[in-house]
């Protein structure tokens, strides 16, 4: 299996040299075969390659040292797929429609996701709710950072949201859960029921306005509907008593 270049180009020459080795070694059998036999040693390349590459630049590495290193680590791959699935382009014509098998990019970006968020996924996944978290504290962060990494999950699942749900929407939910429980729990202690809902209004449009700029559209109904609800509808009772209780304090307001 060829090694691909550490660049982004390649020339046409070189494009069509490797096309044409693949071309000549899928000839006999475009079906079957030598055809069989590439398909397994592209894939048996791509997971060399991660576990002896990839795997060890993680390794150590945590927070938001580890979703940089996955960030660029992935803008690699996808280059690296944008090529080597050009260059097996006949395997695709042929045997993989013909084997019934998921196209060379789709598998190529899942042999990414499969061996390194299999193996890291909790690590990273904590990394990026660690980073929204100190960002609704008010600290800075680096917004794009995150929004590429959650773009990995919809990345490969080609139009469809299921590794984006199943492997990240959920917990982060329960994340920012958690997180407006403790502060809602905090609030009704040390704030008058004016500055509570000062504080809910605030911390409704930074989600609308900042984490919702780094999430799918599609969990941001949610996200709004899970904020409002552990800071107003779980204690709505003890809302009404402080109300009442700040409207009749005249020294409140």
């Amino acid at each position: 299996m060829m090694m691909i270049k550490k660049v982004h180009r390649f020339s046409s020459e070189e494009y069509m040299r490797m096309y044409s080795i693949v071309f000549e070694l899928c000839k006999p059998n475009r079906r079957g075969g030598n055809s069989e036999v590439l398909y397994d040693k592209y894939h048996n390349f791509l997971k060399h390659y991660i576990t002896s590459k990839v795997w060890p630049s993680l390794q150590g590495k945590k927070d938001e040292a580890l979703v940089k290193e996955i960030e660029q680590r992935w803008s690699n791959h996808k280059v690296m797929t944008r090529w080597i699935t050009r260059f097996f382009r006949f395997l695709d014509r042929y045997f993989v429609p013909c084997r019934k098998l998921p196209p060379l990019e789709q598998s190529t970006l899942l042999a990414f996701y499969n061996l390194v968020f299999g193996e890291f996924n909790h690590e990273i996944k904590d990394a990026v709710l660690s980073l929204i978290d100190r960002e609704r504290e008010g600290e800075g962060i680096d917004q794009a950072l995150i929004r590429n990494i959650v773009g990995i999950y919809v990345d490969v699942g080609q139009g469809s949201m299921k590794y984006y749900e199943q492997d990240f929407e959920g917990d982060m939910f329960k994340a920012t859960a958690s997180f407006y429980s403790t502060k809602a729990s905090k609030w009704l202690k040390t704030e008058s029921y004016k500055d509570y809902m000062l504080k809910v209004e605030c911390c409704l449009k930074h989600e609308r306005d900042t984490v919702c700029c780094y999430l799918q559209s599609t969990s941001h109904k949610k996200l709004l509907e899970i904020v409002e609800y552990e800071l107003m509808s779980v204690h709505e009772s003890e809302l009404k008593e402080k109300k009442q209780t700040d409207e009749s304090d005249p020294c409140i307001g």
